[in-house]
């Protein structure tokens, strides 16, 4: 999904790690937005964890070996009298870190509107395919396509949002970090064509500067990553990477 190699490092029970024992390892790569959303919530907890990064291209095998998807991100989660656990799904473990660390809460209180938000979290997975797939497309039709696809969860979307500057308010929570990399990517490519895609949604627009603007968010990313996702868009033959 992400080609580009990754350093390699070995898992926390190998022999040959040299990382530091943290309850938490977060199993990473550098481009990947679901990766980003755990690690949006850990640094908004201010949870120390560690961070490997495996190479998607050619996964290891104590990579497959620990993730049934053989996909990113895997929480190793350490236990002083039992085996490592392992948690898959960005969701899950995005939920599982607010369980159980400290900090403000990334839901509300009540109910009816934390039901509310886990539906705008469900409502991003399309949200993303659609966002990646005019992102990654080839040629303008297939462009205009995505990108009318995209704008049209785009204006369901808008009406659902607070007065700001985050999704439900002044707070930031889940469904905030569960969006922010998704929106990370128009900061990156060609500002007139991000423009396009925002133009007659302004609390959206909004949100996206609020959002750019959080450390946990400017943070959950290795650093020069906005050129090693254009790299990642030429190397695809994306039509927006060299607008």
């Amino acid at each position: 999904m992400w080609p580009l190699a990754a350093p390699l490092l070995p898992p926390l029970n190998h022999p040959e790690s040299d990382i530091t024992m943290s309850v938490l390892t977060l199993i990473s790569h550098p481009l990947c937005p679901f990766v980003q959303r755990a690690a949006i919530v850990l640094l908004e907890k201010g949870v120390a964890f560690d961070r490997i990064n495996v190479d998607l291209s050619a996964k290891p095998d104590w990579f497959l070996a620990l993730s049934p998807t053989g996909k990113v991100p895997v929480l190793q989660v350490r236990q002083p009298n039992a085996a490592d656990a392992m948690l898959f799904e960005s969701v899950v473990i995005c939920e599982y870190i607010n369980e159980t660390q400290g900090g403000a809460p990334m839901y509300p209180v009540d109910a009816l509107p934390r039901a509310q938000h886990r539906a705008w979290i469900e409502f991003a997975t399309q949200t993303f395919a659609d966002g990646w797939q005019f992102l990654h497309a080839r040629d303008s039709s297939t462009a205009d396509t995505k990108r009318a696809a995209f704008r049209e969860r785009l204006g369901k979307l808008e009406s659902a949002i607070s007065e700001g500057p985050f999704f439900a308010g002044a707070g930031f929570g889940m469904v905030d970090a569960i969006y922010a990399p998704l929106f990370r990517y128009f900061g990156i490519i060609n500002a007139t064509v991000a423009h396009q895609i925002f133009d007659d949604f302004p609390r959206i627009s909004d949100w996206r500067t609020a959002l750019e603007a959080r450390p946990s968010v400017r943070n959950a990313v290795v650093e020069g990553y906005a050129d090693l996702f254009l790299t990642h868009l030429r190397q695809q033959g994306a039509l927006i990477a060299d607008m």
